[in-house]
C-alpha cells in the first residue's frame, strides 16, 4: 500500500545533527539477531547499562516487550514476522533520529528483512550484530522453555527448529555468546563504537 496523495513529511526545526551534537556522541541502530536463548537481550540490556553509565542516551527494543504493544496483534508466521520487523525499523529510525542509540534485541530470522531495515539508514548508522550460539546450547539454556514446546510440536514456526534461521552474511560485529563472557562482549561492541566515533 503505497503513501496516500494528501501526507507530506512535514520537516523538523531541530535536525538529527542538532540532537546528537547536544548529546555529545552520534545515534545509531545496534541490531542484535540470532537464534533464541543466544543472549541477544541479556547482551543489548547490558550493553545499555554500560552505555548509560557513560553518560550515552540509549535504549533498548526487546523482542518480547514490544509485542506486549505495538506489536501485539501480530503472530510467528512469516508475514507476521516480517511485519514485526519491518515496524521495529520504523522505529528504530524514529530513535536514531532523536539522537539516541537504540539497541534492538529480535530474533528476526530472514536476511531479507534486516536488509529492509538497513536500507532505512544512512551508512554506518545501521550494526548488525550477530549473536552467534549453537543451536544445541540454546536450545540447553531453553530460558522460556520454548524449544520443548516447540520440539513436542505445541508451538509451529519455531525458528531453528520449524522455520529457518538465515544467519548474517556480513555483519558488523560476531559475538560468540557460548565462549565470550557478558562483561567481554559488552567491551567488543563498546570498543566498535568509540573505533568508529559513535561515542
Amino acid at each position: 500500500m503505497g503513501k496516500h496523495p494528501y501526507i507530506v513529511w512535514h520537516k523538523s526545526f531541530i535536525t538529527k545533527a542538532d540532537r546528537q551534537d547536544k548529546n555529545n556522541h552520534k545515534s545509531c541502530v545496534l541490531w542484535f539477531t540470532g537464534l533464541s536463548g543466544s543472549g541477544k537481550s541479556s547482551l543489548a540490556n547490558a550493553l545499555d547499562k554500560k552505555l548509560h553509565s557513560l553518560g550515552i542516551q540509549s535504549y533498548v527494543l526487546d523482542g518480547d516487550n514490544i509485542r506486549h504493544g505495538l506489536n501485539k496483534g501480530l503472530g510467528f508466521s512469516k508475514e507476521d514476522r516480517k511485519e514485526n520487523i519491518r515496524r521495529i525499523g520504523e522505529v528504530s529510525k524514529l530513535f536514531v533520529d532523536s539522537g539516541t542509540i537504540v539497541s534492538t534485541a529480535f530474533i528476526s530470522p530472514f536476511r531479507e528483512d534486516r536488509c529492509s531495515v538497513r536500507e532505512l539508514f544512512p551508512e554506518g548508522e545501521f550494526i548488525e550484530i550477530y549473536v552467534r550460539c549453537p543451536l544445541e546450547i540454546c536450545e540447553g539454556r531453553d530460558p522460556k522453555g520454548l524449544y520443548k514446546k516447540a520440539r513436542s510440536g505445541e508451538i509451529k514456526d519455531f525458528t531453528g527448529i520449524s522455520s529457518p534461521y538465515e544467519e548474517p552474511v556480513n555483519p558488523e560485529l560476531i559475538i560468540e555468546t557460548n565462549s565470550k563472557s557478558l562483561t567481554k562482549s559488552v567491551d567488543i561492541i563498546v570498543d566498535y563504537l568509540q573505533s568508529n566515533k559513535i561515542i
